[in-house]
């Protein structure tokens, strides 16, 4: 009974200590250390495991050098453009940049995202298309590649692109290849020694430094990012895996969005990467070389932004532009995504633009693959369906595309999904794109989808069994933690 005592004693000194932590020196908001407070009381013996684990404070954190982005002239067209926007004597090239000048000034203040135009951007929703098309382009490579997933799988799929990349790599093409420790942790680090052997580099993000055991595992690069001779970057939903391509059983189809981009936004894109791989590595730093960043003729019409957001920024900047363009909506929001776990204020925009007579519509999966996440969704969407919003359940497989259209006129396709998790603890990268006809094909696609899926209305949803609500109430409470 005494070392009984005596251990009880420690853990509530320690869920003490850990609260202290939590509410005074963490400063988190109200609803995570509430959240986290409830799994302390709960949870006396692993909860402050846990917190060591999940609850990790990064924003104080420098991770990322941005000093050589005086290199390449970046820092000063930043600079060039804040400046011409503060004193209105930027001239847009279409219409939809100068409706949006405001997100796109707060952007550049904010997350130093260079605004380009004169782009060109193919969208693919298959994955069969998307990597057909990405082990053409890396056959076509003379220069460099760079690829980052944040799950690359040693499959089929896997096989083919190491395969390819290893023959770049003969060749003397420049391969480098990253992925994140957590998102493929079943990865075995013998599968790249062919591609080493070519002379290809490859880097883990956060690796875990103990065996099994890696305490920052709670902050996962997201990011899927491929950059090609810096003339063509890929960013999107997409990893790298046979699930991908429709061939899970567990999943079936799979439905997601990727970007195949071209002009100077691949500056932005290949910047991005640099950052991440300049972090991870200890041996191979990527120097900015011109090389890297050849000049780009005009490829088309469309105007973008690059956006990067992490668990090391003091703002949620993929959320924040989520906000303005909901705020700005004066028709339509139309959202993809596999999971929806807004926070309160994003829950309030969606909802006033609903309850303001906009054309609210979400699209979420039919089936979980994370199921406490999964019923958190539930709850939320069932939150939304009483101001008058439209859900609809895609029912083709698993949808896990990471998409945002408003009015037909601006869109944002990414890794980031609306939770909290991508807004808050995940690295993550979306472009803004401003251009009505990539639009009005985001708001194409999302129809097209809806032909594929069923509509989720308020009676539908208050027939759900009491299990389910069970389910959803447990989920609900601990989504500002999932």
């Amino acid at each position: 009974m005494t070392w009984a005592s005596a251990l009880l004693g420690v853990l509530f000194l320690l869920n003490i200590i850990f609260a202290v932590v939590i509410i005074f020196i963490e400063r988190k908001d109200a609803t995570s250390a509430w959240a986290w407070l409830m799994v302390l009381f709960f949870v006396p013996f692993l909860g402050f495991v846990l917190y060591l684990i999940f609850g990790q404070n990064m924003s104080r954190k420098r991770l990322f050098d941005w000093e050589d982005l005086k290199k390449i002239g970046i820092e000063s067209l930043i600079e060039e453009q804040i400046e011409m926007l503060r004193e209105n004597r930027f001239r847009f090239a279409n219409e939809e940049s100068q409706e949006y000048r405001d997100l796109i000034y707060m952007q550049l203040v904010n997350n130093d995202a260079v605004f380009t135009e004169e782009n060109h951007t193919d969208i693919f929703t298959d994955g069969i298309d998307k990597f057909e098309q990405l082990l053409k382009d890396i056959e076509a490579a003379t220069d460099h590649i760079h690829f980052q997933y944040y799950i690359f799988r040693h499959d089929h799929l896997g096989s083919r692109i190491l395969h390819a990349l290893t023959k770049k790599a003969r060749e003397g093409v420049i391969v480098r290849l990253m992925y994140d420790d957590m998102g493929s942790r079943t990865l075995k680090k013998k599968v790249f020694h062919q591609l080493k052997e070519a002379g290809g580099e490859v880097e883990v993000f956060f690796p875990k430094r103990l065996p099994l055991i890696n305490l920052r595992l709670n902050y996962r690069n997201h990011r899927k990012l491929v950059i090609i001779d810096g003339k063509i970057g890929y960013l999107g939903g997409f990893n790298v895996g046979d699930e991908y391509l429709g061939l899970n059983p567990k999943f079936g189809y799979w439905r997601d969005t990727h970007l195949r981009m071209q002009g100077q936004v691949v500056k932005a894109i290949q910047t991005r990467f640099i950052l991440d791989w300049n972090q991870a590595t200890h041996h191979h730093y990527i120097h900015y070389e011109d090389r890297l960043f050849p000049v780009s003729a005009p490829v088309g019409d469309l105007a973008a932004q690059i956006i990067s957001s992490g668990p090391d920024s003091e703002w949620q900047q993929i959320k924040n532009g989520y906000m303005k363009m909901i705020m700005a909506a004066k028709e339509s929001i139309f959202i993809q995504t596999p999971y929806f776990i807004p926070d309160q204020s994003l829950m309030d925009a969606l909802q006033m633009a609903s309850l303001s007579g906009k054309d609210v519509r979400i699209m979420i999966p039919s089936k979980p693959d994370h199921p406490f996440v999964y019923w958190a969704t539930y709850s939320h969407i069932g939150e939304l369906l009483k101001t008058g919003a439209r859900v609809y359940i895609y029912d083709n497989g698993f949808i896990h595309c990471k998409s945002i259209v408003v009015d037909g006129k601006v869109g944002s396709i990414g890794t980031a999904n609306i939770d909290v998790r991508s807004f808050k603890l995940n690295f993550e990268v979306n472009a803004f794109m401003f251009h009505k006809p990539t639009a009005e094909r985001m708001t194409a696609i999302f129809e097209q989808d809806m032909e594929k899926s069923w509509e989720l209305t308020m009676e539908r949803y208050q027939e759900r069994s009491l299990w389910i609500r069970f389910k959803e109430s447990i989920s609900h409470l601990l989504s500002p933690i999932l």
